[in-house]
């Protein structure tokens, strides 16, 4: 039965739904809220979004801190909207159904999902919290742009309450294959939920033509090529398009922060504090079993081991930012690499230099881009991976042309950059030469990769991606599928 929403008068035109706000809210000891802003990929994808829409644009999300209410308020001229979870809701929908669920799913069941009833029941009650929120928040034929996998049921949920929009949704994890998404038990809810979005959109082609494979399977709706038609012959009748729309990062931005003199003497002091090795291999990943940090540990300790680089003029640098620590699986991880780098560092490491530095910590961006111009082989060899955009920043640092990046070819990003060592990350001897290629990598070759490299992440920026995903949008008819504008006005009203 459809929940009747009045459409606001003082509606947004543009309105974003994630999973968080770009802010993190919690309450100071007098008990007023006070927020810092979100370190998160999606919030520095989408803030020259928001600035763009001004005060037309509102973004819904959770503010990162359980049970707690607050009312909206405006940041940067954009008005947030906090959605509020319980503890509960915490347990149960994000750490439970979104990360040990999906997650593990989507990214080729590397770790095994784990379904629950209680989990899907509150991921179907918090994506109609969000919906709820969004529709009360849109213009008249606004645009409603809502992400990833935490919020797939928003997009049929949000048809129902606000028929007039024009609704996006853009996942930015894997989509898998047939085969695999179809041990989900709630499949088929999954689909439409996302069915109720008009575009669509996915880091790869390769992740949309699985997503449309399995809308044939798993629904008797007509498909024609990346298109689906949902219900055909009705007044109802309106087309879902899906595609592919690669994710990128502010790349000038990252740039210029690189060239900064500032930046620029960090880089050499760290390489300094390392006892200036001859060869500095970087990590940068959070601490996630899709990241492939233990295969490509693994593989430098082997080569340590081989002889083939030296324990003594060869330093290692891993950074694994925290990451869902409540949930088994990432705990077993950190115990796991922290072990494996410490018999590394004990079968090889001397008085005074240790050959693998293991962070298990965030570092702001200045620190991050120092590491990159720092480092003369960045390794990117994540097991599964939606796009990778560390693989973009330390391109986007190397202003200098030089240094060589190692990448997973089950990253998006190995899609986009021509110019990278590609490896197979569970193919241990193939990594290890790939490794020992990028190191000892003449200068013209690096040179020459590099310059490729720049010009792929230089040209095809965030705002190229956040643009090209909304002009698609923006081409679909708003309340393409509303039985007829009379009806709209009707409810509207």
């Amino acid at each position: 039965m459809r929940v009747p929403f009045d459409v606001p008068e003082d509606g947004y035109d543009l309105v974003v739904v994630a999973n968080r706000l770009p802010v993190d809210v919690s309450l100071d000891e007098s008990g007023e809220p006070t927020w810092t802003r979100s370190p998160g990929g999606l919030v520095t994808a989408l803030a020259p979004v928001m600035a763009g829409a001004g005060d037309e644009g509102a973004w819904v999300g959770w503010g990162g801190s359980p049970d707690l209410e607050l009312e909206p308020f405006v940041v940067d001229g954009s008005l947030l909207v906090p959605v509020a979870l319980s503890q509960v809701d915490v347990e149960r929908y994000y750490e439970g159904f979104a990360n040990d669920t999906l997650w593990p799913l989507y990214h080729d069941v590397i770790a095994p999902p784990q379904f629950h009833r209680q989990w899907w029941d509150a991921y179907q009650r918090v994506n109609r919290r969000f919906a709820e929120a969004a529709a009360r928040r849109a213009a008249h034929g606004g645009t409603v742009w809502v992400h990833d996998y935490q919020l797939q049921l928003v997009p049929a949920y949000l048809r129902e309450l606000r028929p007039d929009l024009r609704i996006g949704y853009f996942h930015h994890i894997p989509f898998p294959p047939l085969e695999i998404f179809a041990q989900l038990p709630w499949r088929t809810q999954v689909v439409e939920g996302l069915l109720g979005a008009d575009l669509v959109g996915f880091q790869r082609a390769g992740d949309a033509a699985n997503f449309v494979r399995v809308v044939r399977r798993l629904t008797d709706l007509t498909t024609r090529g990346q298109v689906v038609t949902v219900g055909e012959g009705t007044p109802q009748q309106r087309h879902v398009r899906a595609a592919a729309f690669p994710i990128s990062i502010d790349s000038h931005a990252f740039d210029e922060l690189a060239r900064t003199p500032e930046v620029q003497a960090r880089a050499k002091e760290i390489r300094a504090e390392l006892g200036d090795p001859a060869h500095l291999l970087l990590g940068v990943d959070r601490l996630d079993y899709t990241k492939g940090i233990r295969h490509r540990v693994k593989a430098y300790g082997e080569l340590l081991e081989d002889g083939r680089l030296s324990a003594t003029d060869t330093v290692l640098v891993q950074v694994a930012s925290p990451s869902r620590e409540n949930v088994g699986a990432y705990q077993q991880l950190r115990d796991e690499v922290e072990l494996l780098v410490g018999r590394i560092n004990g079968d090889h490491g001397t008085v005074g230099h240790a050959p693998v530095q293991y962070l298990h910590q965030s570092f702001p961006m200045e620190e991050m881009a120092a590491l990159y111009l720092a480092a003369d082989v960045m390794l990117v060899t994540a097991l599964r991976d939606g796009m990778n955009l560390v693989a973009k920043e330390y391109v986007a640092a190397r202003s200098d042309d030089r240094g060589a990046l190692v990448l997973s070819e089950f990253t998006g990003a190995a899609d986009e950059l021509v110019g990278a060592v590609l490896v197979n990350p569970h193919d241990i001897a193939g990594m290890k030469d790939a490794i020992t290629y990028a190191v000892h990598m003449e200068p013209r070759e690096s040179r020459k990769r590099m310059r490729r490299l720049r010009r792929r992440v230089l040209g095809h920026d965030v705002a190229a991606w956040s643009q090209q995903f909304l002009a698609a949008l923006t081409a679909v008819p708003a309340g393409q599928g509303a039985a007829d504008a009379g009806e709209r006005g009707r409810r509207d009203g």
